[in-house]
């Protein structure tokens, strides 16, 4: 298990990246993204939805909260990312299906 300060330096680029992301696809996507206290909101207008991107320090995982479900991801020393243990889903690449589930498309 990562120690307090690697996860982190983790958490911290992991969510940065997805933020810088979300961002960049924020006009055609149909969401807006704010940053509050370490967490990342993701707001949808319609359908009307908001999703919460969070880290959780003391069990050492990235929580999201989408489509009525928290979706809790686990550090993957081997890829070198948070990832869905069920699945192998890394951060990015679920929170885009996610998101795609919630729009419909």
């Amino acid at each position: 298990m990562l120690d307090e300060a690697q996860f982190r330096r983790h958490a911290d680029q992991s969510v940065e990246a997805l933020k810088q992301a979300l961002i960049a696809l924020e006009a055609e996507g149909g969401f807006e993204v704010e940053e509050n206290n370490g967490a990342l909101n993701i707001l949808f207008e319609e359908p009307s939805g908001k999703f919460v991107v969070t880290p959780n320090t003391p069990v050492r995982q990235i929580w999201i909260s989408a489509l009525s479900t928290s979706f809790k991801l686990e550090w993957d020393e081997a890829h070198g990312q948070f990832a869905l243990p069920k699945t192998g889903e890394a951060l990015q690449p679920l929170t885009a299906r996610l998101i795609q589930q919630h729009l419909g498309s």
